[in-house]
């Protein structure tokens, strides 16, 4: 039989893959949270396994938007290099060499793996706060220009921020993503989520590439389940999205992830150390 945790993380995982499809960011963020608290996955190998599912997931869902022409290649290479290279780099160098015990205070000590979960919290916070943005009727915040041919340093260096985020968290970023390919490289939105997912399965299949070699022992049977239900999802978000208004989701997935961010602030700060 089993556990209503699982379950409850069999279902997450299909809710990932589905926000990841209808809104294009935000879904992936969940995926460590899903494995630290659902699965009991220690954090640092949650975050090589929120790598693959996050990899797996997004080529699924790149592919789909592919077939529909929405994702911009030349914008994918110009983001996609740097991201990559500040991944590896994150992923293989500095990780590793970040100490188990930061520093202690009285009771309380900093371990690596409640720095990258309060980390994970903070860009979780940031995430839901994008979602969250009021934005009026046929007023969306983010416009773009049709030619694709401007500030591509700017999304080149965002690049290299996405990467380091995705190396030391296991996050896809997306929420950094698009808004940076809709303000400096001036792809329209659905050409935008296209193109973040393409970015994300590239950072993501990197980053795990880079970490599997540290992480023999990994749980595949598991990693391959959650991988195929996320997929899953993802095609079923992305189908939905030509009917559904991803503008009038964001703010109750924004609102959920805002919960789920403050929980484990709390959860690590103070309920772990009583």
């Amino acid at each position: 039989m089993v556990h209503p945790l699982e379950l409850a993380g069999y279902i997450s995982a299909a809710a990932i893959g589905i926000s990841l499809g209808l809104i294009g960011s935000g879904g992936s963020i969940l995926t460590v949270p899903v494995l630290v608290y659902l699965f009991h996955v220690d954090p640092l190998p949650a975050t090589t396994y929120s790598l693959f599912i996050v990899g797996m997931t997004s080529l699924f869902g790149a592919v789909a938007h592919f077939r529909l022409g929405n994702i911009n290649w030349r914008v994918t290479a110009m983001f996609g290099v740097p991201s990559v290279a500040s991944v590896w780099v994150v992923r293989s160098l500095v990780v590793p060499a970040i100490p188990a015990t930061l520093f202690t205070a009285g009771g309380f000590a900093l371990t690596k793996s409640i720095a990258l979960l309060l980390l994970f919290a903070v860009l979780m916070l940031m995430s839901a706060t994008k979602m969250l943005q009021r934005q009026e009727h046929g007023h969306h915040p983010l416009h773009s220009v049709t030619d694709g041919s401007h500030n591509y340093w700017g999304v080149a260096l965002k690049g290299l921020l996405v990467g380091a985020i995705t190396g030391l968290v296991g996050a896809g970023g997306g929420f950094l993503i698009i808004p940076a390919l809709v303000l400096m490289a001036g792809l329209p939105m659905k050409q935008a989520v296209g193109t973040s997912l393409s970015i994300i399965a590239l950072n993501a299949s990197v980053g795990f590439a880079s970490s599997i070699a540290k992480n023999p022992s990994l749980d595949w049977p598991l990693l391959l389940t959650l991988s195929g239900i996320a997929a899953v999802g993802i095609l079923a978000g992305t189908a939905a999205s030509r009917h559904v208004s991803n503008e009038k989701l964001k703010p109750a997935f924004g609102w959920f992830v805002l919960t789920v961010g403050t929980y484990i602030i709390v959860r690590e700060l103070l309920l772990n150390q009583l």
